[in-house]
């Protein structure tokens, strides 16, 4: 049930459209220059200067540790991004060098305004990729108890007729799903996941109940679970196509893949058994713990950036369990950074290894026409638009029978979202829910 009022709750102001992201800017450019300015000659000949140069040497050197030295995920920092850390760096260097002449009171105000100048420097990356659209998604998700236990009247769908056809929906059916965090141990793989959300629709929580398909969402690096939740708006899309088709949507687990800045690769590999504990353990976890359809037809993988490379891998290196996918702002392969660092460092410079589970490696070996697969791209995602489409090529050629769609936006969660409500209906057609 939707909170009376939530538009005068400021934990649901807008972040990245509205009055709020221009008010921060106002207010924190008004600080920058607060900070900038000063009567003082000393201040123009030799702080304001030096406070520049401190500013931007830390900027590049924050950026090349970054990119060069620290790698925390495999694509450099978008320009945009980085000269919104050197405005706040500049903020913090200003304040930094106005503090010494200072009496409490105006170092009180130094401070305040510098941490102006970084709020609105950091909401202006947070807008960049619309990571946090509200207060609200900065806090772990409102989740409740997994529903356990089989009910022992279920209904499945003839052949030649989808689920929804055949289904009624009970009169004592909630009007919303549920989720849950819980966790997935990793049991044949040896890999130590965070939990992962599970949605369960209206429909799964009435008797009889009706045997759904399940799709398993992998989100990207950085990034984690619960992104899916706070950023993508998952429980709200799928209570909308809930409510659509009297109460039936996909099970959905949004599946961790290790930590934040972690990177797995989705590989069985010298850093981790990502895609056992994908293919395995997770698919195992699903069928003893709910009571869902089984079988490849039913099951689903998707994701966006990694998460949308690695349903792709699993699809056609694990085709046994997964019989369609979504890549949506995938990469052309793998990587850590480079090709020859991800070889080395996963498999100790083996290429014929590397060549072995690459998916266009794989896909130019094999045919895939049992596999259904949707491919998504931000129209304006320059960097892995073009890598989507040879992706893309390469799962015509194996006989996959694909979709390719764009959606507005980039490389961000305002595309990523509008991604997630193209995927649930294709899935539903895919499995067997709809027409």
């Amino acid at each position: 049930m939707a909170r009376p009022f939530a538009a005068w709750n400021p934990l649901d102001w807008s972040l990245v459209h509205g009055p709020v992201p221009y008010v921060l800017l106002v207010l924190g450019f008004g600080a920058l220059l607060g900070l900038a300015v000063s009567t003082g000659p000393r201040w123009w000949t030799r702080r304001l200067p030096c406070a520049v140069l401190v500013a931007a040497a830390a900027s590049a050197l924050v950026v090349h540790t970054v990119d060069a030295w620290w790698r925390p995920f495999p694509d450099d920092l978008p320009r945009e991004v980085a000269v919104w850390i050197g405005v706040a760096l500049l903020g913090l260097a200003l304040a930094a060098f106005r503090l010494p002449p200072l009496r409490w009171p105006g170092r009180i105000g130094a401070v305040a305004a510098a941490l102006l100048v970084v709020l609105m420097a950091a909401n202006q990356v947070n807008r960049y990729y619309v990571q946090y659209p509200t207060a609200r998604a900065m806090l772990a998700p409102e989740t409740e108890p997994l529903t356990t236990g089989r009910d022992e009247r279920t209904v499945t769908a003839p052949p030649g007729r989808t689920l929804s056809e055949v289904w009624q929906a009970p009169a004592q059916m909630p009007a919303t799903g549920t989720l849950s965090a819980v966790p997935i141990p990793g049991r044949a793989s040896g890999f130590e996941a965070r939990d992962a959300y599970v949605y369960l629709p209206p429909a799964y929580l009435t008797s009889p109940r009706p045997l759904l398909p399940v799709t398993v969402l992998i989100a990207g690096q950085p990034g984690g679970p619960a992104d899916w939740v706070n950023s993508g708006g998952l429980k709200q899309v799928l209570d909308d196509f809930a409510a659509a088709h009297q109460g039936l949507a996909p099970v959905v687990v949004v599946d961790p893949i290790g930590s934040t800045l972690g990177n797995t690769l989705c590989m069985d590999s010298r850093i981790a058994r990502a895609q056992t504990y994908l293919a395995v353990d997770v698919p195992g976890w699903i069928h003893s713990h709910l009571q869902t359809a089984t079988g490849r037809t039913r099951q689903s993988v998707g994701g966006i950036s990694f998460g949308g490379t690695c349903a792709l891998q699993l699809a056609v290196n694990a085709p046994e369990v997964y019989g369609s996918f979504m890549d949506m702002s995938g990469q052309l392969e793998p990587t850590l950074g480079t090709h020859a660092e991800t070889v080395d460092q996963a498999f100790g410079g083996d290429e014929a290894a590397f060549d072995a589970v690459d998916p266009v490696h794989v896909t130019a070996r094999r045919s895939f026409p049992d596999t259904a697969a949707l491919f998504l791209v931000g129209a304006s995602d320059a960097e892995f638009g073009p890598q989507v489409r040879t992706v893309h090529a390469a799962a015509v050629r194996a006989g996959m029978r694909t979709t390719f769609e764009t959606v507005p936006g980039g490389h961000n969660w305002a595309a990523f979202h509008l991604g997630l409500t193209r995927y649930i209906p294709w899935l539903a057609q895919q499995t067997g829910l709809t027409r």
